[in-house]
């Protein structure tokens, strides 16, 4: 069970939770686009169930779900047209012409009823391959030629009516089958909704999960992307017209199975209620955006709103009305949202937070163990110009040294004087790394996760996510920046997540954010599991487990402390204060020879960074008024290694005093008597031999005493 990380922020508990934050988050989910289309619905159910008699009652219900299915039939094939980029305002006169043809084959022609719906959905799907034909192969603007189809198909579904209707009226014929197609129950529910159920939940699982989805939104979302990409711009959008034409002659054929009669007006203004349902569901008319589901939705409104005003004996003209206006403000969001979503989510998702900072440690003050000095300058450069940004190194039992860079490559370098060779292509930005017992390499890997690389260079995935937490709207499962770890005896690895809401490349954000947005992890290799040891933690960044192998030091950015969590022993859970108030920013932590400990600054603390920690509104202020090159920010170049013993205390500091081979040190290992030392963004790592530091030290103090 995971420990909340939160006492420890120095947030007080009106700041833990932000409305603003969490609108963002929600807005970001594209459920979320079915809000509205399904606030709209119970709302009208509610209306109608209150104001008309007869609402809620099993006939209705029949009715309903007849006029659902025929209406639900043409609106998923309109989505398809939709998301493809194109529009289809010829099916409603489809649904005449198959309607007739459909009760032609079955009463006069007496052909077998499968045969009958086989051929309907064929003649639907002729008629919308002329329109695909027309729009995809001669190129053609689709809603001036489905309008002109439309008209054509609607003359031949008087055409039909005319010379065939009085003749079908004479005729009768009682097939079983037949009705039920119209008027059959499975399991207690209609027939024509079963059929909408499943062709739904098929054209759900086309858009959503195969290729001919996928290249269907490609081309809806840039025809020119979709070119570029090698796509067939003309068979995928003339297939989104064939399909609806076959829904819209499904539509026709349950028509014809219910009411049995021709009528010229059959299907007339069905394609305004379709474009009505569809844009309301939030299928966009700009294309690329749309689902099965939320087609549904918006098709349920149309649907009670016209039964509903039925049975309020209301005129049909007031149904047109309601329905213009649903369409033209749900247009105008659609247009407004779709290009401005984004941009407001952005504005709103960063919400900056109030931390309680203690005043910083005078580094100045004479005589002080942060004194200003040299004892880093003219380390020894290992790979230099080769490496880019090697954030942290270590070195094996063998006396191999490891290091990841920002171009995702993983260097193996046999000793201080090799040539580095390239390990593995990890991918992502390589942070942290460490050597298991097996000498297998273990990387956090920013993006991407905890990953494993052999010394054959093969990589595999070794934690990547994590049980999502179920009442956070934030997806949390993925692991987004992991920063560095620590290998115990017994093989568990802990490691930090230092942010849930930010990539690696945007963990500045995560430090002007200062919020508790990280966690602690640890992965068990003999289950595979990895579970989360603490949460709400502000920006966790250096692992080290300790050396008597009971705790693990935690490094926290935001807050320039390092805390200690007990994994063994009595205290086993508790989490407490190592070392606080620094005047820097931790970053990477490991273990000394002599049982201290190596702490790294990234950067050290300025009064106006502190500053502004304490001013949120001056934060908030700032990201949404100055651009992001001219932002405050924390101090992120400094060239500084400290030493703290196991009690917490600062022993000494070691400076790059002149920023001459290491303008910034983010992490450092001791091994066989010198200190290694690998920087964010250095072209090179570092070799210091630590007794030189100390001699270095013993001569310092004999010229003071001298003086």
């Amino acid at each position: 069970m995971s420990r909340d990380a939160y006492s420890l922020t120095g947030m007080g508990w009106g700041n833990r939770f932000s409305f603003q934050r969490t609108l963002a988050e929600l807005l970001g989910k594209r459920w979320m686009e079915a809000v509205v289309p399904a606030a709209l619905l119970i709302g009208v159910i509610a209306y109608f169930g209150l104001t008309t008699e007869g609402f809620f009652t099993s006939s209705n219900g029949q009715t309903m779900s007849q006029s659902v299915a025929e209406l639900g039939l043409v609106a998923l094939g309109m989505t398809i047209v939709l998301v493809g980029g194109g529009i289809d305002l010829s099916v409603g006169a489809v649904v005449a012409v198959v309607n007739s043809c459909a009760l032609i084959m079955y009463k006069q022609l007496e052909w077998p009823v499968l045969v009958v719906a086989v051929v309907s959905i064929g003649i639907g799907a002729a008629m919308g391959g002329v329109n695909g034909f027309l729009i995809a192969f001669l190129k053609t603007r689709p809603f001036i030629t489905t309008l002109v189809t439309l008209l054509a198909y609607r003359t031949i579904a008087e055409f039909i009516d005319e010379d065939y209707s009085s003749k079908l009226a004479l005729l009768s014929r009682f097939d079983d089958s037949w009705t039920f197609i119209g008027a059959g129950r499975i399991a207690g529910i209609a027939m024509p909704l079963v059929i909408l159920i499943v062709v739904a939940a098929v054209i759900h699982l086309l858009l959503s999960r195969s290729r001919w989805g996928w290249r269907v939104t490609a081309v809806g979302s840039s025809r020119t992307s979709a070119r570029r990409a090698g796509m067939n711009l003309a068979v995928i959008t003339a297939s989104t017209y064939v399909v609806s034409g076959a829904l819209a002659g499904a539509s026709g054929l349950l028509i014809a199975s219910r009411l049995e009669q021709t009528s010229a007006r059959t299907g007339q203004g069905l394609e305004f209620s379709v474009l009505t349902a569809v844009v309301l569901g939030g299928v966009s008319l700009a294309g690329g955006r749309g689902t099965a589901m939320r087609a549904l939705i918006g098709t349920l409104v149309v649907c009670v709103i016209s039964q509903g005003l039925i049975l309020q004996g209301k005129e049909r003209y007031l149904f047109q009305v309601v329905l213009a206006i649903i369409l033209l403000v749900f247009a105008a969001i659609d247009l407004k949202w779709g290009k401005n979503r984004g941009k407001a989510i952005q504005k709103i998702y960063l919400v900056p937070g109030r931390f309680k900072i203690e005043k910083s440690p005078d580094i100045y003050e004479p005589g002080s163990v942060w004194a200003l000095n040299d004892k880093l300058t003219g380390a020894q450069a290992i790979g230099r110009d080769v490496l880019d940004g090697p954030e942290d190194v270590v070195v094996d039992r063998h006396g191999n040294i490891y290091c990841g860079d920002r171009r995702g490559y993983l260097w193996r370098i046999p000793g201080a004087e090799g040539e580095p060779e390239l390990l593995a292509r990890v991918g992502g930005h390589p942070l942290g790394v460490a050597v298991d017992a097996d000498d297998n390499v273990l990387i956090c890997v920013a993006g991407m996760g905890m990953y494993q690389v052999s010394q054959t260079g093969a990589v595999s995935g070794v934690s990547t996510e994590v049980r999502r937490t179920w009442y956070r709207v934030n997806d949390d499962s993925a692991i987004r920046l992991a920063d560095d770890l620590d290998v115990t005896d017994d093989g568990i690895v802990y490691f930090s997540d230092a942010s849930t809401r930010f990539d690696g490349d945007e963990f500045f954000l995560d430090l002007i954010e200062s919020r508790p947005n990280g966690r602690l992890l640890s992965y068990d290799p003999s289950t595979g599991k990895t579970s989360v040891e603490l949460r709400n933690y502000a920006f966790p960044n250096g692992v080290c487990i300790s050396h008597d192998g009971q705790s693990v030091l935690i490094n926290s950015s935001n807050l320039y402390r390092i805390d200690r969590y007990w994994i063994k022993g009595p205290k086993k859970g508790q989490l407490e204060p190592f070392a606080v108030n620094l005047p820097g920013i931790p970053d990477n932590i490991n273990r000394a020879s002599d049982g201290t400990y190596w702490v790294a600054f990234a950067g050290m603390r300025t009064p106006s960074w502190d500053l502004a920690c304490k001013l949120p509104g001056f934060r908030r202020r700032m990201i949404k008024e100055v651009p992001t090159d001219e932002w405050l920010l924390p101090n992120l170049n400094t060239s500084c290694v400290i030493k703290v013993t196991e009690q917490g205390e600062v022993l000494e500091s070691l400076w790059d005093g002149q920023q001459r081979d290491h303008a910034v040190i983010t992490s450092m290992r001791e091994y066989d008597g010198y200190l290694y030392l690998g920087g964010l963004t250095n072209n090179r790592l570092g070799r210091v031999k630590v007794n030189e530091v100390e001699d270095h030290d013993s001569k310092q103090l004999e010229g003071a005493g001298q003086r």
